[in-house]
Formats: C-alpha cells, structure tokens, sequence
C-alpha cells in the first residue's frame, strides 16, 4: 500500500469492479478515456481476469479517500507498458466519483505513483497521454511535474470531432531536483 496525506493507493480487488462499471457507463467520465462504449459487469470482469496475468508491476491500484473514518474508493491509477530496458512506463489515471474531481486527490495519487516508480521500480521515464479537451487533467499533471514532449493532431475522435492529444512525461533527473529534494516527492 501506498499511503498519502489524503489519499492511500491499494492492490485491485474484483469486489472493485461494479464501482468500475459505474463510472465507466458514465459518459462524463468515459469522455476522457478510450472507452468509447458502456461497459458490462461480465466484460470488467474478464478484463479482471485478464489484468491478474500481468506483471504485479502493471497491475492498476485503487485511489482511495479517508470520509466518515473508513477509506471510500474513488478511482484507479497504474502503470502499463512498463520497459525494463529503457526503464520507462505509461501511466494512467481515473478519477470515477466526480465529487472528488478538483481536490488534488489525482495530483497526489500520481506524486505516490511517480515516486514508486522511480524509487521502487527504478523507472527513468514516465509518460502519459492526454486530450487536448481535459485541461484539468493536463494542469494536474504540470502540478505533478510532467512537461509536454508534444502533440499528437487529430489523434482522437471525440463527440463528433477529432482532437488532438498531448504526450506528456516525467524523468527522474527532473522529478529528483523539483520534487524528492523539495520534499514533495
């Protein structure tokens, strides 16, 4: 586990997956992720099954905030293409219950993420995409220490128009002079 001021990041359970379902057949959350269709229980369920043959490494966490003293799911976070070679790893980042949208709740769980992925999992890159049309999440980012490598046109097609996406990312250089040494890391 990996515990925060606000938020803990935890191991992916199944009994996770109807929150799952629920904020992935929302179309506000949806709208900035690649799913594009609703989502049955079944199907979250064999992505489930899928997910547990991956490394642990790979495996997605569950953002989790202390309200009324018990930990309250809100989201999930995780790495993917990890390349031990090159020592880099895409990252991605939900947060399903909107109530918690704008509280630094994301920002936080990715200082957690980053920071394990460097100091644990000896990570020199970490990298993300993102749409032009979700400027919160692309502020949340920046706060977190990401900077824009560059942009993707018209990479998505969304609501009718196709947008573009900014690759943003992290090195550990960077992280270690801005954030470990300022004690935000």
């Amino acid at each position: 586990m990996l515990t925060g001021e606000r938020v803990r990041l935890r191991a992916m359970e199944k009994g996770d997956l109807p929150a799952y379902v629920r904020w992935f057949n929302d179309p506000e959350v949806r709208r900035n992720l690649k799913i594009v269709q609703p989502l049955s229980l079944g199907q979250e369920e064999q992505w489930y099954a899928d997910i547990l043959k991956k490394p642990v490494e790979e495996q997605p966490l569950c953002i989790e905030v202390m309200q009324d003293d018990e930990w309250v799911l809100i989201g999930n976070l995780g790495f993917m293409a990890i390349d031990q070679h090159d020592r880099s790893a895409e990252l991605g980042i939900a947060i399903g219950e909107k109530q918690f949208w704008g509280q630094g709740l994301g920002t936080e769980s990715l200082l957690l993420l980053v920071k394990h992925g460097f100091e644990n999992l000896n990570l020199n890159r970490i990298y993300l995409h993102v749409y032009e049309t979700n400027p919160r999440a692309v502020r949340s980012y920046e706060k977190a220490g990401f900077s824009v490598d560059g942009r993707l046109r018209q990479v998505r097609y969304l609501e009718g128009r196709y947008v573009d996406v900014f690759l943003m990312s992290i090195l550990k250089e960077e992280w270690n002079i801005d954030y470990k040494n300022e004690g935000k890391g």
